[in-house]
C-alpha cells in the first residue's frame, strides 16, 4: 500500500531519504525553504516539492498534512524538527512522526515523536526505514547501489502463494532468504502471504519487484 509521506527539509538527508522512499513507490512531498534547493529537487523528479517553512501550519496544510500517513522532519535543526512533528499531531490525528536529531539519545524524545533518526550514524536508508515503518525495510549496513530489502508479501499480490520458479522476477533481482529468514531460498521456495523475505535488487527494478510482492 502506497503511503503519503511529508518530508520537512530537502537537504542531503531529506533528499536521499526521499529517493529511497520514492524507489519503494511511496508518495513523497518535500517541504524546503531554500528556493535554489527547491528548484534542484524539482528537477530530480522524485517528489512533489513545496517552497516554505514546514513549521507554518498553512504550509503543512498545503503539503497535504490532513491525508498524510507520516511526517518526517529531517532538517539540520533538532528543535525545528520536534516543532514540526508536534504541529503535525495538532493538525491531524493518527499521523506517524519522525524527527532527525543532532546527537544520539537514549529515548529523550520518545514522548514527543514516534521515532528519532540520527542519520550521521546510520544514513538515509535507516531514515527511510523509520519514516515508512512497515512492510518494506532496507538493511542500512549494506553499501553500494544494490538495495537489500526485507519485504513482507501482501495477500493478493501477484507473487503471493507462488514458488520462485513460477515468478518472472526482473533481471537484477535475487531473493536471498526463505520465509522470515529461516533458510536460503531455492527455486521451490513459496512466497507465503504475510511472511518476510530478504531480497537483493538493483535500483532500476525496485518498483517492479515491489509490485510483484506487494501489489
Amino acid at each position: 500500500m502506497t503511503r503519503d509521506i511529508i518530508i520537512a527539509g530537502g537537504g542531503r538527508v531529506g533528499f536521499q531519504t526521499a529517493e529511497v522512499l520514492a524507489a519503494r513507490d511511496e508518495n513523497v512531498t518535500i517541504v524546503e525553504q531554500d528556493a535554489d534547493r527547491v528548484e534542484e529537487i524539482a528537477d530530480a523528479w522524485i517528489a512533489t516539492v513545496i517552497e516554505g517553512d514546514a513549521s507554518d501550519p498553512d504550509i503543512l496544510e498545503q503539503a497535504g498534512i490532513e491525508d498524510a500517513d507520516t511526517v518526517a522532519a529531517l532538517t539540520e535543526l533538532t528543535g525545528l524538527n520536534l516543532a514540526v512533528c508536534l504541529l503535525a499531531t495538532r493538525l491531524t490525528d493518527d499521523i506517524r512522526t519522525v524527527a532527525r536529531v543532532d546527537r544520539q539519545t537514549d529515548g529523550t524524545y520518545d514522548r514527543f515523536v514516534d521515532a528519532v533518526v540520527y542519520p550521521e550514524a546510520a544514513g538515509a536508508r535507516a531514515a527511510a526505514n523509520k519514516t515508512a515503518e512497515g512492510e518494506v525495510q532496507s538493511l542500512p549496513s549494506v553499501t553500494g547501489d544494490v538495495e537489500i530489502l526485507e519485504i513482507s508479501v501482501a495477500e493478493g499480490a501477484p507473487a503471493a502463494g507462488r514458488t520462485l520458479a513460477e515468478i518472472a522476477f526482473p533481471a537484477g533481482t535475487l531473493v536471498i532468504s526463505g520465509a522470515d529468514g529461516n533458510q536460503i531460498s531455492k527455486p521451490d521456495t513459496r512466497l507465503t502471504p504475510g511472511s518476510r523475505y530478504v531480497v537483493a535488487v538493483e535500483p532500476a527494478v525496485v518498483d517492479e519487484v515491489l509490485q510483484l510482492m506487494r501489489g
